[in-house]
């Protein structure tokens, strides 16, 4: 009995021990692609490569709207695209040359650099949030005439307190400036993921409303749910992860030797929900009758 006991012990040692060293190999692996220039340049060239992808679409997508429509101008869902467009694009050739952007001095612009494509991205999903409430407040006979002044200026102050962010940082760069400015990005993302929330809820609500035999009802609903859900989780796990960023040296993103870190959250916040929500607003607009299409004033 006592030689089974020793036994079982040394059998639940020997489990322990390799559960141990299988952890350290997961831990050296992903330490040596981190400390590694090699993977580092392939996974940022990677990231590049997705990114153009989703610009090429988004590009594409307009071509076709514009040759569906080609007697209105430059309507909300023209401006999203081109928006789109630009965000991925710029963002695939910042990580083209990201090690060149790394050595840029003074340091303040590797932070613009790394940053104005994140206030886009903002910008360009903000829209979508403008286009949902002027759907949603016309079907109820709301005045929606301060809604596109309103878009304006919170997209304006956002830019403003950003730029002033950085003008500080250049004037005095310390450490808590940066903190501030990530942190300020943190709240912009988690205001835009509120914003998802109660307007694409509120319009998803309004549809489920709808009489059943309304046509197109079961696939608008579709349309709002997925992308009400994508935008928010995604803006959500920007605001989470500034969060950690600001506070926490291995959350760094702004640094070369976090290339796994970066492919996971780029991946999650941008380049997957940027194509699952093309993917889902790709249908084009009708010739004739056009309702809800909205034109930029």
């Amino acid at each position: 009995m006592r030689t089974r006991g020793l036994f079982l012990m040394h059998s639940l040692s020997s489990s322990s021990s390799a559960s141990s060293l299988n952890l350290k190999e997961a831990t050296n692996w992903w330490w040596d692609v981190n400390e590694s220039p090699v993977w580092q340049d392939r996974i940022f060239h990677i990231l590049a490569f997705l990114y153009a992808v989703v610009s090429v679409i988004a590009v594409i997508q307009l071509v076709r709207i514009q040759l569906r429509v080609p007697e209105y101008g430059w309507t909300t869902q023209k401006v999203f695209h081109f928006l789109n467009f630009v965000v991925n694009g710029v963002r695939a050739l910042v990580f083209v040359f990201r090690r060149d952007a790394q050595n840029m001095q003074p340091e303040i612009l590797q932070h613009i650099l790394l940053d104005i494509p994140s206030l886009a991205f903002f910008t360009t999903y903000a829209l979508l949030v403008l286009f949902w409430a002027e759907i949603y407040y016309q079907a109820r006979a709301v005045s929606t005439d301060g809604l596109r002044p309103s878009f304006f200026t919170i997209n304006a102050l956002v830019y403003v307190v950003q730029i002033a962010l950085w003008l500080v940082l250049w004037w005095k760069p310390v450490h808590v400036t940066v903190i501030i400015s990530k942190m300020f990005f943190a709240c912009v993302s988690l205001f835009a993921a509120l914003g998802f929330l109660l307007y694409g809820g509120r319009l998803f609500l309004m549809l489920q409303r709808f009489p059943v035999e309304s046509k197109g009802r079961r696939k608008k609903l579709q349309e709002v749910g997925y992308v009400t859900s994508i935008c928010f989780t995604c803006f959500l796990i920007r605001c989470i992860m500034m969060c950690f960023n600001a506070f926490d040296d291995a959350a760094d993103l702004d640094v070369l030797d976090h290339p796994i870190l970066n492919f996971i959250y780029y991946l999650l916040v941008e380049i997957l929900p940027s194509s699952l929500v093309l993917f889902i607003l790709r249908k084009l607009p009708p010739k004739r009758g056009i309702t809800q299409y909205h034109q930029i004033q």
